[in-house]
C-alpha cells in the first residue's frame, strides 16, 4: 500500500519542546527592499530637477571655471613673485655692508681739553647688533614697531588691513598715513630698496631720502618684494641689527649707538628700560621727540613704550611702574652738546669737504673753554632777566678770546645752546660807534703823539665834496672843553677831537691801521670814519682789540686748532688763525692800553670796572642808539659785547657804557673766578712838560680852560686849521 501523504510531509522534523504542544512559529514580515538605482537616462533626455537645478548647475560650472583660473593665475603670480624675490635676493648686500647707511660723515668737536662738546653731520657711534644692545632696547623696538616681528614672513597682512581701515576712517587714502609696515619693511626703506645715493641724480641728500620714502602703489609692491628677499637672505636678528644701525634717532644720531652716546653718554649695551623706551619712542618722530628738542615730549612717549612692553610681557608690572616713576633724563654732557653758536661758526670756518659736506668721520679740536662759554651765557641771562623788560625784543652777543685770537666762548643771541640760527657775533655787521676810536689814537701814538698831547675841543665844520658842510658834535651837543689831552678825549669819548686827530694823522692811515688789526669790513672814506660810521662784526672788533692787548700785532680770530679723520693721528690741517704781523710799536700799544684803562677806571666805561683786577676797554653808541658796544680786556682775556635790535630799532635809554658794560662785567667776573690776578701790560707815559699858556680871550662857546699843555698842541691845532679850515 502506498501512503497517500508521502511526498507532502516536511523534510525537517518539527522542533519539539517538553511539556508543550508543538506550535508553528510565525514568520516575520520581510523588510521592503530598496529600489534598484535608476538606470542612467539616455543622452538627450530632459532633466527632471526643474529650473532651479538648471541655474545651480550653471553657477557650479562658472565657479569651477574661475576656481581653476584663479589657481592657475595664482601659480603664475607665485612663480613671477618668486622670480622677483630671487633676483632681488642676489642684489642684497652682506649684513656688514648694510649697517652704516649714511650718505655723509659726522664731525665731532672737542674743546680745548679734548672733551667732546658737539656733533655735526650724521653721527654713527659704531656697529651694534641685536644681540649686543641692551635687551631692553631690543624688546622696546619690537614692542613699539612690530610685535609680530619674529613670527611673520616680512609682511603683516593683518597690520596692512588695520592700517588701511584706520586711514579710510580718518578720511585719507588707503596708503596715506598709517602704513602697517613691519620692521622688515622699514629696514627695506632704510636701505632705499637697494638704490644708492648719487649726487648726479638728486640735488641733495634730503631729496634722495624723500624719494626713498615715497608711498605709491608701485613703490609698495617693490618694497614688499624687497622685504621678502630680505627675509630669505637674512635672519631676523640680522634684519633687526640693520634697523638698529640705520634708523635716524634725532639729534643728528644715526643708529642706537650714536643715540645712546648722544643722549645718555653711555653705550647701547648699558641702557636701562626707561632709556631704551625713550630711544625706541624716537622712531616715530625722531626730530620732534628728541629729548634735546623737548625732554617732556620724549618722556611722555617713553611712558607709552613702557606700557607696550608691559602688555607684551617684556616688563613686569613692578618694573613698568618703577621705570615710569623714574623717567630717563639727558646726561650732563648731553645737555650742552649742541655746541651752539660756536660750533656753527667753526663748521663754517673750516673747508666744506671736511665739515658740512664731509663723507668721512672727522674730529675737530677747537679752542672752546666750556667754563668760559657758560660764563658768557650766564652773564647775558643775568642782565636780561633783571634789567631788561621781558617783552623787549632787544638782542645781545658776546665773544671772549685770548690775546692770540683763540676764541674761548661765543654767544650769538639771547637764546643760548641752539644751532643753525642767526649768529649776531659773526654774521651781523653793525656800525661800531665810538668803539672804533682806539684805532684813531693807535695811529696817532704810532706817529709819535703822546697821551698827554692836547687837541682843541671846539666847534668846527668841514666841507665834504658831494655832501656839503658837515659839523661833528659831541654826545653832549653844544658843550665843548677847549684844549683836552688825548687821554681825556678818549676817556670821555669826545667826538670832535677824534675827528680832528683822524684827519690830522691821515684818514687813509687810520683805515690801514684798522684793517691791519683785523677789521675786514669795508671802512667808509669820510671824516665820520673816526666816529665809527663803518660797519663791522663783533668778532672782528674783539679780534682787533686782542691785537692791542698782545702788544700791537694783528690777530685772526680762530676756533679750529686741528682737524683729523677719525681713527687717524696725522692732522689734515692745523689752526686757521692766530697772531700775525706787527701793526704798531709795542710801546705805542702799551700807552694805548694805559689810556683805555682810564676809560674803565674813571671814564664812560666805569660800569665795567672789575672788583679785583685792572681792565681796559671802550664804549660805543651809534647814531640814534641803534647799536651799543663795550669791548675790553684784562691781562688774560678780551671780550666784546654788542646789544641792539635786529631791525635797527633804536634802543631806549641804552648806551655802550650801560647794559653792554654790565654784561661785560658779569661775564668777566665769572671768567676770572679763581684765576690769579695779573696787571695789564701798559706803560704810563712821562708826565707832560708844563708850558705857560697865554691869557685867552673869553670864547662865546662854553669852554673849560686847559690846565696844562705841551709843544705839540700848537702844531696840531695849526695843522688842523690849515687842512680843515676849523676855528
Amino acid at each position: 500500500m502506498t501512503d497517500s501523504r508521502r511526498g507532502k510531509g516536511r523534510l525537517v522534523a518539527d522542533r519539539r519542546y517538553p511539556g508543550k504542544s508543538a506550535k508553528a512559529k510565525p514568520r516575520k514580515a520581510a523588510k521592503p527592499r530598496k529600489p534598484a538605482p535608476a538606470k542612467r537616462k539616455a543622452a538627450g533626455s530632459k532633466p527632471r530637477r526643474g529650473i532651479v537645478g538648471f541655474f545651480t548647475g550653471i553657477i557650479g560650472l562658472i565657479f569651477r571655471f574661475f576656481l581653476r583660473l584663479f589657481i592657475r593665475a595664482g601659480l603664475v603670480a607665485a612663480l613671477i613673485l618668486a622670480a622677483f624675490v630671487g633676483y632681488t635676493y642676489t642684489t642684497l648686500p652682506e649684513v656688514s655692508a648694510a649697517l652704516d647707511g649714511r650718505a655723509r660723515g659726522s664731525v665731532q668737536l672737542l674743546d680745548r681739553d679734548g672733551v667732546a662738546f658737539a656733533w655735526r653731520g650724521d653721527q654713527f657711534g659704531g656697529v651694534v647688533t641685536a644681540e649686543s644692545v641692551s635687551p631692553h632696547l631690543k624688546n622696546a623696538v619690537v614692542a613699539t614697531e612690530d610685535k609680530r616681528f619674529y613670527s611673520h614672513f616680512g609682511l603683516s597682512p593683518r597690520g596692512i588691513a588695520s592700517a588701511v581701515r584706520i586711514n579710510l576712517s580718518e578720511g585719507r587714502g588707503p596708503l596715506s598715513g598709517h602704513g602697517g609696515s613691519t620692521i622688515t619693511q622699514q629696514t627695506a626703506k632704510l636701505l632705499c630698496l637697494g638704490v644708492k645715493y648719487d649726487p648726479n641724480n638728486w640735488k641733495n641728500e634730503a631729496e634722495y631720502i624723500a624719494d626713498c620714502r615715497r608711498g605709491s602703489l608701485a613703490r609698495k609692491a617693490k618694497e614688499a618684494v624687497y622685504s621678502l628677499a630680505m627675509e630669505v637672505k637674512y635672519t631676523k636678528n640680522e634684519i633687526l641689527s640693520i634697523y638698529l644701525n640705520r634708523a635716524y634717532m634725532g639729534g643728528g644720531a644715526y643708529g642706537a649707538s650714536a643715540a645712546s652716546e648722544r643722549y645718555f653718554s653711555k653705550p647701547a649695551s648699558a641702557l636701562t628700560a626707561q632709556e631704551a623706551a625713550m630711544i625706541a619712542g624716537l622712531l616715530t618722530a625722531p626730530s620732534s621727540l628728541a629729548p634735546t628738542s623737548s625732554l617732556e615730549r620724549a618722556q611722555a612717549r617713553a611712558a607709552t613704550v613702557l606700557r607696550l612692553m608691559n602688555d607684551q610681557g617684556y616688563l613686569s608690572d613692578a618694573e613698568t611702574k618703577a621705570a615710569q616713576a623714574n623717567p630717563a633724563t639727558l646726561s650732563t654732557e648731553a645737555e650742552t652738546k649742541t655746541g651752539g653758536y660756536f660750533a656753527d661758526w667753526v663748521m663754517q670756518s673750516g673747508p666744506d669737504f671736511f665739515t658740512r659736506d664731509t663723507t668721512e668721520d672727522v674730529i675737530i679740536l677747537t679752542t672752546l673753554d666750556q667754563r668760559i662759554q657758560k660764563a658768557a651765557e650766564d652773564a647775558i641771562k643775568a642782565i636780561f632777566s633783571t634789567k631788561v623788560s621781558a617783552s623787549s625784543k632787544a638782542e645781545a652777543a658776546i665773544v671772549v678770546m685770548s690775546a692770540d685770537g683763540a676764541v674761548r666762548g661765543m654767544v650769538g643771541g639771547r637764546k643760548t645752546n641752539v644751532s643753525g640760527v642767526f649768529n649776531r657775533a659773526t654774521q651781523a655787521k653793525r656800525q661800531t660807534g665810538s668803539a672804533f676810536k682806539p684805532f684813531v689814537y693807535a695811529t696817532a701814538l704810532e706817529l709819535g703823539y703822546t697821551p698827554y698831547d692836547t687837541v682843541e675841543d671846539a666847534p668846527f665844520c668841514m666841507n665834504i665834496p658831494g655832501s656839503g658842510k658837515w659839523c661833528p658834535e659831541n654826545y653832549n651837543a653844544g658843550v665843548y672843553d677847549g684844549p683836552v689831552t688825548l687821554i681825556d678825549a678818549l676817556r670821555r669819548s669826545l667826538n670832535v677831537p677824534a675827528v680832528k686827530i683822524s684827519e690830522s694823522v691821515g684818514r687813509d692811515l687810520v683805515r690801514k691801521v684798522s684793517e691791519d688789526f683785523g677789521i675786514d669790513s669795508t671802512l667808509t672814506d669820510t671824516p665820520a670814519l673816526a666816529l665809527g660810521a663803518s660797519e663791522a662784526s663783533l668778532l672782528e672788533m674783539t679780534g682787533a682789540y686782542a691785537g692791542i692787548l698782545n702788544g700791537g700785532s694783528s690777530v685772526t680770530p680762530y676756533g679750529l686748532r686741528e682737524l683729523r679723520l677719525k681713527g687717524e693721528d696725522t692732522p689734515m690741517m692745523g689752526a686757521g688763525g692766530g697772531i700775525g704781523e706787527r701793526v704798531i710799536r709795542e710801546d705805542a700799544a702799551r700807552q694805548l692800553i694805559w689810556m683805555m684803562e682810564k676809560v674803565v677806571s674813571n671814564g664812560t666805561g666805569s660800569r665795567a670796572k672789575l672788583p679785583d683786577r685792572q681792565a681796559a676797554g671802550k664804549t660805543g653808541t651809534t647814531q640814534a642808539a641803534r647799536d651799543a658796544w663795550f669791548i675790553g680786556f684784562t691781562a688774560d682775556y678780551v671780550a666784546g659785547v654788542w646789544m641792539g635790535y635786529d631791525d635797527n630799532t633804536p634802543l631806549t635809554d641804552v648806551t655802550g657804557g650801560g647794559l653792554p658794560a654790565e654784561i661785560w662785567r658779569e661775564a668777566m667776573v665769572r671768567v676770572h673766578q679763581g684765576l690769579p690776578v695779573h696787571p695789564l701790560p701798559m706803560t704810563e707815559p712821562d708826565a707832560p712838560r708844563q708850558v705857560v699858556q697865554p691869557q685867552q680871550p673869553q670864547q662865546q662857546a662854553p669852554q673849560r680852560q686847559p690846565q696844562s699843555g705841551n709843544a705839540l698842541e700848537n702844531a696840531l691845532n695849526q695843522l688842523l686849521r690849515d687842512i680843515l679850515g676849523g676855528n
